[in-house]
């Protein structure tokens, strides 16, 4: 894929492109922002002008197509090997490092998850980013740059990307998928400007799931203890899910209060569920919702602490339901 197929991060290709005309390429780079907004996309791209027969990432010639099939000599990828990137998998980069180009003009390394070094593998990588070989670049991407060590930070060039806007993932949603609109600008709200979530396995729990789930939730009341506990059941069955499921809560609680404060239903996430929205903000105060909100925060700090999980949703619900 060339800059040019990318969608969005002008900016950050601009800077690359700049660095590339000019010579000025630094060793060592760290590409940072959340999760699926297409660093390693740019990272891919950035590779494959450097090593490219003509320079210019054509895609064609056969150091491009090496990079696209991911079996070009001098690009090494690291991934965590499980759960961390380990010193043993610095020491092997080191090694390959140390060695000169085969075919092109560089050594380059991507390392995805970078926040997960251990300890030790961050320390003998940060050796490396202190007394780089030449013609070799390490290209760090990272959801999470405040959990590198500051002297990582510090020894890289940083490229902080942004979320892609809703507008623009709605209509590529609609080009590619062949969405409606409706369904696409909800898509496209959910996912926090990342086309991973927009094009993943979620777009059934966003436009399917969600109705039901809303539905439920909006159905809760405080005298009524069953069918707060079947919720619960169904939410703990998805379990792997449950950060989107409670992003989709509080896109919910949060276009009641936009239509209590006046706002034009057109922004709103769940436009397909304008009935509910205005039974909801007629039967909700804005303390209530605030408390219902407060309830979903909660339970989400408490899941990322990994406590009992039924026990959080089950005080979730109840808050929520007696708020």
């Amino acid at each position: 894929m060339t800059f040019d197929e990318i969608i969005g991060h002008k900016k950050q290709k601009n800077i690359l492109l700049r660095a590339i005309n000019t010579q000025h390429i630094a060793h060592a780079y760290l590409f940072e922002g959340p999760e699926g907004i297409g660093k390693r996309q740019v990272a891919l791209a950035f590779v494959r002008i450097l090593l490219c027969d003509h320079s210019t990432g054509c895609g064609q010639c056969a150091s491009c197509l090496k990079v696209d099939h991911h079996n070009h000599p001098d690009v090494h990828s690291l991934d965590a090997d499980g759960t961390a990137l380990k010193i043993d998998q610095i020491r092997s980069l080191q090694q390959d490092l140390s060695l000169h180009p085969l075919e092109g003009n560089y050594k380059i390394c991507l390392v995805d998850g970078a926040d997960y070094f251990t300890t030790g593998a961050a320390n003998a990588l940060l050796k490396t980013l202190e007394e780089p070989q030449p013609g070799t670049i390490i290209i760090l991407l990272t959801s999470r740059p405040e959990k590198l060590l500051s002297t990582i930070r510090s020894r890289c060039q940083r490229l902080p990307f942004g979320r892609l806007s809703k507008q623009l993932i709605a209509n590529v949603l609609t080009d590619k998928l062949d969405l409606n609109s409706t369904d696409a600008k909800i898509l496209a709200a959910l996912s926090e400007g990342s086309f991973k979530k927009a094009l993943g396995t979620n777009q059934e729990l966003f436009l399917e799931k969600r109705r039901k789930l809303i539905q439920s939730l909006s159905a809760l009341s405080a005298g009524s203890i069953i069918p707060t506990f079947s919720l619960a059941d169904e939410l703990e069955a998805e379990k792997e899910l449950l950060s989107d499921i409670l992003d989709i809560f509080q896109a919910f609680y949060r276009d009641i209060l936009l239509l209590r404060h006046g706002q034009a239903e057109e922004e709103l996430v769940n436009m397909d569920l304008l009935e509910i929205l205005h039974k909801q903000s007629r039967l909700l105060t804005t303390a209530s919702l605030m408390l219902k909100l407060k309830a979903l925060e909660a339970a989400r700090f408490h899941l990322q602490r990994n406590v009992n999980c039924r026990l959080a949703l089950e005080v979730m619900l109840m808050r929520i339901a007696a708020a």
